[in-house]
């Protein structure tokens, strides 16, 4: 299995997830939790694994993506603090939507890894599915976290959803 074709079908069972919580309002919490759960494992596959082994074939150089795909990923990180609303996830839904056409696209972060490891596919493959589940805390909703969310949002170049 290719680097892209594993990544690429967690993006699509974390889009079902999502996409059944939404399915209520308030958002339904089971399917979120495990979409809040697969996202922040997925991310962290990405930082410690893809793009570190990324870095290293370049001879230490980083993938020029890379600085987009971490401001990404601290805004996602932050919107998935507080407790799911409806605008919180359609805030979520516009990140995911240009960063999967980044990571995902002909010349994304995927295809660039596929071509830069593909003689360590494999084992990076193996090392991607036995990536250990990522530590949850409860949702935040104290009165700091909204303001810092939109400073991680800010930073990333986005802004609430209306």
């Amino acid at each position: 299995m290719r680097i892209g074709e594993y990544l690429t079908a967690d993006h699509r069972r974390l889009d079902a997830l999502l996409g059944a919580a939404e399915q209520r309002d308030p958002i339904d919490t089971a399917p979120y939790a495990e979409f809040r759960r697969g996202l922040l494992r997925h991310i962290g596959i990405e930082e410690k694994i893809l793009l570190p082994a990324a870095q290293q074939a370049r001879g230490g150089v980083p993938l020029e993506v890379a600085a987009r795909l971490r401001l990404d990923h601290g805004a996602i990180a932050a919107l998935l603090v507080p407790t799911p609303t409806q605008t919180v996830v359609a805030t979520l839904r516009h990140i995911l939507v240009r960063h999967n056409l980044i990571e995902e696209g002909p010349d994304g972060l995927y295809a660039q890894c596929d071509r830069l490891l593909a003689s360590r596919r494999a084992p990076i493959v193996a090392e991607m599915e036995a990536f250990a589940p990522v530590p949850v805390s409860a949702h935040n909703d104290d009165p700091v976290v909204m303001p810092a969310v939109e400073r991680a949002l800010e930073r990333a170049g986005y802004r609430m959803a209306r």
